[in-house]
């Protein structure tokens, strides 16, 4: 009898208790509504060892989409101008205004020919996202005027190298890239770059 009274419910608790219990029914499907827009969701953060990055969910956790590069025909001299990239720079860079592109997924591309002090060429078509601040590499020019693609053409954060030849970070610094966004339209950027005026003067 003792261990039925210690137990026992009383009627005014037993009735709280149900009304507790049909009000957490009630209130179950309306919580993975909240937490599907928690953006500490499990739904929404990529899973250890997969191919998206934090970046692939922009826009309200839509998958960020990279469009089709159309690789431009090969550069010619008129149209190169060349960009500081620091003073100790062992290489001169250059870019073919006329390869530059700017793209509805963030990307802007070009074509860059490096050129050592012996005389040796290097041409590239390149892309900078600046939302994430990476480059990505698509083709190599050859001397014939053809491109060959890259083999290995994965998006690589850019690198604030200390050391001379830090074109990437250059380019995307001081003329593309401003606030996580291409900073202008594509006639701005060709224009700030043709007249060598950076962004951020000095940087």
């Amino acid at each position: 009898m003792a261990f039925d009274v210690a137990f026992r419910v009383p009627g005014t608790a037993k009735k709280m208790a149900q009304l507790l219990a049909v009000s957490l029914l009630l209130l179950g499907p309306a919580a993975p509504m909240h937490a599907a827009n928690d953006p500490f969701y499990p739904s929404l953060v990529p899973a250890p060892g997969s191919d998206l990055s934090d970046g692939d969910f922009d826009d309200g956790g839509k998958s960020w989409q990279e469009i089709k590069a159309e690789i431009p025909p090969a550069p010619q001299a008129a149209n190169l101008v060349s960009f500081y990239v620091s003073p100790t720079a062992t290489m001169n860079f250059f870019i073919d205004l006329n390869s530059m592109s700017t793209g509805a997924d963030g990307v802007v591309r070009y074509t860059m020919v490096s050129k050592s002090q012996g005389g040796a060429v290097n041409i590239s078509y390149e892309g900078i996202r600046c939302q994430t601040y990476e480059n990505k590499l698509y083709a190599f020019g050859q001397k014939d005027g053809s491109w060959s693609r890259a083999r290995l053409s994965d998006w690589k954060p850019i690198k604030e190298s200390s050391s001379g030849n830090r074109q990437h970070a250059a380019l995307a610094r001081d003329f593309l890239c401003q606030d996580g966004m291409i900073a202008g339209k594509l006639e701005e950027i060709r224009s700030r770059i043709r007249e060598n005026h950076p962004i951020k003067p000095g940087s």
